[in-house]
């Protein structure tokens, strides 16, 4: 059985082609940052992944919804770039304070051990504790694309140090 190779094309099927250009930046300046790219079929459509070719460890991946495309980003190097996520866009703030509060920081017995811990990040004057699936997820579209751009850049530098 011949095995089917998935492109950046397939996601971009998979959404309308208005927010193309903005996937296509984001995507290359991963691929500029060293990033290695898998694709992969799910439920919902396709996924794009971007790992550290070092540790093999996923940077960010962008999914399919139907009210269009979303970018999580694992913010493993969070803390050092507290500062940038305190000047979000206040969209992209507020969607981080919706996103789920990690079991795992509350109460560890509450969460698959195998789970990697959350996030726990001040914003503003409030203490957030979020999970790592849906801390940094965000909408892709113009507003969004030059913050966004700017966390996979502090995170990608983290990385390379």
């Amino acid at each position: 059985m011949e095995k089917k190779v998935l492109r950046l094309e397939n996601f971009l099927s998979d959404i309308s082609p208005d927010f193309e250009p903005m996937i296509r930046e984001i995507n290359d300046r991963l691929v500029q940052s060293g990033c290695e790219v898998k694709l992969q079929e799910a439920k919902s459509g396709h996924v794009v992944s971007f790992a550290d070719p070092a540790t093999k460890k996923v940077v960010a991946n962008f999914v399919a919804r139907k009210k269009g495309p979303v970018i999580r980003i694992y913010g493993d190097h969070y803390t050092e770039y507290l500062d940038l996520i305190n000047t979000l866009p206040e969209k992209m703030r507020k969607d981080i304070e919706k996103a789920s509060v990690c079991r795992r920081l509350i109460d560890p017995t509450k969460c698959n051990a195998r789970c990697p811990m959350g996030y726990e990040l001040t914003i503003g004057e409030t203490l957030h504790q979020k999970c790592r699936y849906s801390c940094f997820m965000f909408p892709v579209n113009g507003e969004n694309t030059p913050a966004i751009l700017g966390l996979l850049e502090r995170e990608v530098a983290e990385r390379a140090v």
